[in-house]
């Protein structure tokens, strides 16, 4: 075994010094490391093993501390800004040394005192690192079905595909374009139903309930709209689908399907112009 650097461990006290107790693993041959004397608990002997988190320190050279960081390599964490420099940002990870987040490992606009979902990995330069292209930290082993009701946080958008979402901030998923309904950016979190489970085990997500329940919540929204614009809407079935996502935050065909029960139902009149409240 060896010592793991950026993970939570238990580690073996090989011997005390002034500057504190230096530790590793049972039987290994590399270096110790050093707990600094104002860490070490009292009443502890050599032989003795301790829960540990291994990182940098500001020299490069590793370190253990016995405090536990909000997140460890492989893991996924909302972590604040705290300072920007010409190389990248400092995220507050719980430990003396804010962790670097690197320029070319961001996405979108970074705004000190804001927090964001990024993951935590090893550089090529064994320096602990965050970066927030998350896709290939993201499980696909979900227990999630169709239907099922999740929440979770959109890292990345491409217009021509959707929105890609870590579900539970630790399961992918994507919010397919003809289902991305409103305005969202990077950083938002949503609540979905699982639409599909794919082979692999990836999460289609739709933002909107099943069709029963969504023509229920579309008439409201339609209804809503009527009465505060005097009981008319200049939208009808000709309607552009943009026009009618812009007004009511719907797909085209999710408002035919509401104004269509709407209509049979003897609440609405479908003019050539749009439509109006009876």
């Amino acid at each position: 075994m060896m010592i793991k650097l950026g993970e939570v461990q238990e580690l073996r006290i090989n011997k005390f010094t002034a500057a504190g107790a230096y530790l590793n693993v049972d039987e290994s041959k590399e270096g110790d490391i050093l707990l600094p004397r104002t860490e070490l608990p009292k009443g502890l002997k050599v032989g003795d093993k301790i829960k540990v988190m291994v990182y940098n320190d500001p020299k490069g050279r590793r370190i253990a501390t016995t405090k536990m960081p909000k997140a460890q390599v492989g893991e996924l964490a909302y972590l604040t800004v705290v300072d920007q420099t010409k190389f990248g940002y400092f995220l507050d990870w719980g430990l003396d040394k804010d962790l670097f987040l690197p320029f070319s490992e961001t996405i979108g606009s970074i705004e000190k005192g804001k927090s964001y979902l990024v993951g935590i990995y090893v550089d090529k330069s064994h320096r602990i690192c965050a970066t927030m292209k998350i896709k290939d930290m993201l499980r696909t082993d979900s227990p999630y079905k169709k239907d099922d009701k999740v929440k979770g946080t959109i890292y990345s958008i491409n217009r021509d595909i959707g929105a890609f979402v870590a579900v539970d901030n630790k399961y992918e998923g994507l919010i397919p374009k003809k289902e991305l309904l409103g305005v969202y950016q990077v950083g938002d979190t949503i609540e979905a139903r699982v639409s599909r489970v794919k082979e692999d085990g990836k999460l289609d997500l739709s933002l909107r309930d099943k069709n029963h329940v969504q023509i229920d919540k579309d008439k409201e929204t339609i209804l809503e709209s009527l009465k505060a614009n005097n009981g008319f809407l200049p939208l009808n079935d000709d309607s552009p689908p943009e026009i009618i996502r812009k007004q009511l935050n719907m797909s085209k065909s999710g408002f035919k399907r509401a104004i269509g029960r709407l209509y049979k139902e003897g609440i609405i009149l479908i003019e050539n112009d749009g439509i109006k409240l009876k």
